[in-house]
């Protein structure tokens, strides 16, 4: 597969059997995300590895926990709305149970915190498209970044207090055996030329 078939067949896996890939394919999608383009060639992206189910799972709890106390608000994103809302009853369910979490964070204070992240998340999603791993990217850590129990928890796996959660990467086998794939139309993004 080349590098633009893997781009234009990449699509959200967000249903993956329960088994843990091998270790040498994590760590070539983790290697994937660290060679991304960042600010100054800073570096700076955290990339905490969970695979944990344990560990995953009480996560799942504390922030299924941090929605269910929130109240909707009219000028939240929709996907958030619903996160709060299937919290409260019941139905919430944080990383749609794939086997590894990749958390990556930055530096609070650094103004390409977030785009450095993008960078390496979309290098990430690539990558896996590639090695026959279905991926995913999920926000709500980043959402409930100022959440303190949240925090707590993350600050327990290496999440640095200087640091900010910037977004989150679930990987893992399709539940179909490969990755969703497909070329989707675009009907979005414009493009204006100034020529």
């Amino acid at each position: 597969m080349n590098t633009l078939e893997a781009i234009k067949t990449r699509r959200s896996t967000r249903r993956m059997k329960k088994e843990i890939p091998d270790r040498r394919l994590i760590e070539q999608v983790i290697e994937a995300g660290r060679l991304a383009p960042s600010g100054s060639n800073s570096q700076l992206t955290h990339f905490i590895v969970i695979t944990n189910p344990e560990v995953l799972e009480e996560l799942a709890v504390i922030v299924k926990n941090a929605f269910a106390e929130m109240e909707i608000q009219d000028d939240m994103y929709a996907t958030m709305k619903g996160s709060i809302t299937a919290a409260k009853t019941g139905k919430y369910v944080f990383h749609y149970n794939a086997p590894v979490l990749i958390v990556t964070a930055n530096q609070k204070t650094y103004p390409n915190a977030i785009a450095d992240s993008a960078c390496a998340l979309e290098n990430m999603m690539i990558a896996a498209n590639e090695l026959d791993l279905g991926a995913c990217w999920i926000n709500p850590l980043h959402w409930l970044d100022d959440n303190s129990s949240v925090r707590k928890y993350l600050e327990t796996l290496g999440l640095s207090p200087e640091e900010t959660v910037t977004g989150g990467l679930i990987l893992g086998y399709g539940e179909e055996g490969s990755p969703v794939r497909g070329e989707r139309e675009i009907k979005g993004n414009p493009v204006t030329w100034v020529e």
